[in-house]
């Protein structure tokens, strides 16, 4: 295939050199070329075609594709046109000594120029029939489905619309550029019109019939990016964005990957910063235990701290699918890297004592938990069991064989809880800080907000109702909440880690709430739809359990900021052991008898003796109470 390329390659270039020596011959003698130079027109031309071809091979010039031709292969060919003019006129001077009748005039090395101007013409042809900017039958009118707006006149810009031109993007048509540069302003790049600038977009897409939009500003700020997706929102067109340049650098995206708008990029929040080295040192040789491992925070805590190359890593869960696929991503990323599968469920003591001691796991990642409101309220028992009975068993097992830390993935609805999932997240804190008073290992939790895609999150909820035509359920139009992406939450978790004395709730900068209606609505429109028209929104009410709004933190705790800026601690207050020990004990002996719990109301009362800021918690007067006394009289007999 190659061979046959070069061939090809090869005969175009003799083809131009021999069309170009004749024309030099007839231009010479007006048309009428004598029967004496006929004979040596021949001659001339192989004696051109081989030294071209010599000069091209010398120069690597078939090495290049045609259809990327830039300034570097024109020089490169301009080279080969100048020592061709020096070898032809070499040779020939060399073949009239030796037959003194082949004499060519002078004019005759103007054929180089000529050879010059047809070899550049013949590959610049290539390249512009590659970006599309010559006409094509592939390329006709009727082949868009739409006209196309790009926001950002750069090099970006210019990669995309050549990229639009000749790729899968081919049936937008680029017809104007947008950008806040005022020196570009009715300049034409590429034959499309700078129009204005970023204001200018709403009145743009009206005079020209936008169908699409792309913002092609890898290197812009989030605030630049967010503000122009507010700006296109108000339009009707679909909203295209290129990676940010860190994508780029990262490795994770190439800078001409089109892909939607996405919920992250209408956060607009600034990338995390993190101390890679400070990291390093404090985890590499390290024997690392995920709880939790296969789910969305869990996993990605995996694939983060994989990075760091850790001695080895533990990945405990009790789903077996999600440890399986989680393992052999490790395992194609990081071969080298030690990792050990374990398949447990932290309710169970003795099995949680048994990894521990075959293990000796140093670092802890608490992540295993049952997260999802409503079914906790439905479920309570189940939410003791695994948030708080659960994570006693951890703590008490990392205590007991000598961890040096313990972080506890938390909730910021441990705040001021209304729900049994945000009381059992709140329970959680108060065992690992309890622990840490009366222990050599370092226990803290780190508390945040939503994460974007995390299972039972709004955000696949809302994907899938749109996909299935709506209409998209919110429970209340003023509902606010913290969001932050996977990715981002984890680094500043690992981050946490490395900064953890022992006692600390690390609570990290979620940015500005958002209302989940706006949030629904952006999801509508960044799927090409209308809002009400094509997607109905209905409000349902609020569920279970649920509030308006979130909170970080409580009156009684203060913030102390750390050398992160996006990490800060609180102090929470301490709670009596014997106390917290009687309550614990009360509720695993109702978790065992599962069959006496009558609307959850004992759970409830238990959580907010526990717990006073626990509001979902109302007395009843009709249920009888003195069942909570004879299982408390049971659990300090030990029955």
């Amino acid at each position: 295939m190659m061979r046959m390329r070069l061939v090809r390659l090869v005969l175009l270039d003799a083809g131009i050199v021999a069309a170009s020596v004749w024309l030099v011959f007839l231009l010479r003698f007006d048309f009428q070329i004598p029967q004496l130079y006929i004979r040596m027109l021949p001659c001339a031309i192989l004696i051109h075609i081989v030294v071209h071809a010599a000069c091209s091979f010398g120069f690597k010039a078939y090495n290049s594709m045609w259809r990327y031709t830039g300034m570097g292969e024109i020089l490169q060919l301009l080279k080969v046109s100048a020592l061709t003019f020096v070898g032809v006129i070499v040779v020939n001077l060399s073949a009239h000594l030796l037959v003194h009748s082949y004499r060519l005039p002078i004019s005759i090395y103007s054929a180089a120029g000529y050879v010059f101007l047809g070899v550049t013409g013949l590959r610049i042809v290539s390249r512009l029939l590659n970006d599309g900017l010559v006409p094509s039958s592939s390329g006709t009118k009727d082949s868009f489905e739409g006209n196309l707006l790009i926001v950002g006149a750069g090099k970006a810009g210019i990669l995309v619309t050549k990229d639009i031109k000749s790729s899968r993007f081919k049936f937008m048509n680029p017809v104007a550029f947008i950008d806040d540069d005022p020196a570009k302003q009715k300049l034409e790049i590429m034959g499309l019109p700078i129009v204005g600038n970023r204001s200018f977009i709403p009145e743009a897409v009206k005079q020209l019939d936008i169908a699409f939009i792309i913002i092609a500003l890898p290197t812009a700020s989030q605030s630049s990016i967010l503000d122009i997706i507010e700006i296109c929102k108000s339009t009707n067109a679909q909203i295209k964005i290129l990676p940010s340049m860190t994508d780029i650098l990262d490795g994770k995206l190439a800078v001409n990957m089109i892909r939607e708008v996405s919920v992250n990029d209408l956060l607009g929040r600034a990338p995390v910063e993190i101390n890679n080295e400070e990291i390093r040192e404090n985890l590499e040789c390290e024997t690392i235990l995920i709880t939790g491992a296969g789910g969305s925070i869990g996993s990605e805590l995996c694939r983060q701290l994989a990075v760091y190359r850790p001695k080895e890593m533990l990945l405990l869960g009790h789903g077996e699918n999600s440890i399986y696929l989680i393992e052999q991503e490790l395992r194609r990323l990081y071969p080298d890297q030690v990792i050990h599968p374990i398949i447990a469920d932290i309710q169970d003591v003795s099995r949680i004592e048994s990894v521990f001691q075959t293990f000796r796991p140093s670092i802890v990642y608490h992540a295993a938990a049952h997260k999802h409101v409503p079914l906790m309220e439905m479920n309570p028992v189940e939410a003791i069991k695994n948030n708080v009975i659960g994570t006693r068993n951890v703590a008490e097992a990392s205590d007991k064989y000598g961890v040096k830390r313990f972080i506890l993935i938390s909730s910021d609805k441990a705040v001021n809880p209304t729900s049994v999932m945000g009381a059992t997240k709140r329970a959680a804190e108060m065992i690992i800080n309890d622990q840490n008073n009366f222990s050599k290992t370092a226990f803290a939790a780190v508390r945040f907000g939503n994460v974007l895609g995390s299972r039972g999150s709004v955000i696949p909820l809302f994907k899938r109702q749109i996909e299935n035509g709506g209409p998209v359920t919110v429970t209340h139009m003023d509902m606010v909440r913290y969001f932050m992406t996977i990715p981002e939450a984890v680094q500043l978790v690992i981050q946490a880690s490395v900064l953890a004395q022992g006692g600390e709730v690390f609570v990290l900068d979620m940015g500005k709430p958002v209302r989940i209606y706006d949030l629904a609505r952006d999801l509508i429109r960044l799927s090409g739809l209308e809002p009400e028209k094509d997607i109905p929104i209905v409000v349902t009410g609020i569920r279970p359990g649920e509030k308006l709004y979130e909170e970080l933190l409580t009156e009684e705790e203060g913030l102390i900021v750390t050398k992160n800026y996006r990490i800060m601690i609180s102090r929470p207050q301490n709670v009596s052991r014997s106390e917290l020990n009687l309550v614990l004990g009360v509720l695993e002996n109702l978790c065992k008898r599962y069959d006496f719990v009558p609307n959850s109301y004992q759970i409830k009362k238990l959580l907010k003796q526990l717990i006073p800021s626990y509001s979902g918690f109302q007395e009843e007067p009709q249920v009888v109470t003195h069942e909570i006394e004879r299982v408390k009289a049971e659990a300090h007999a030990g029955i």
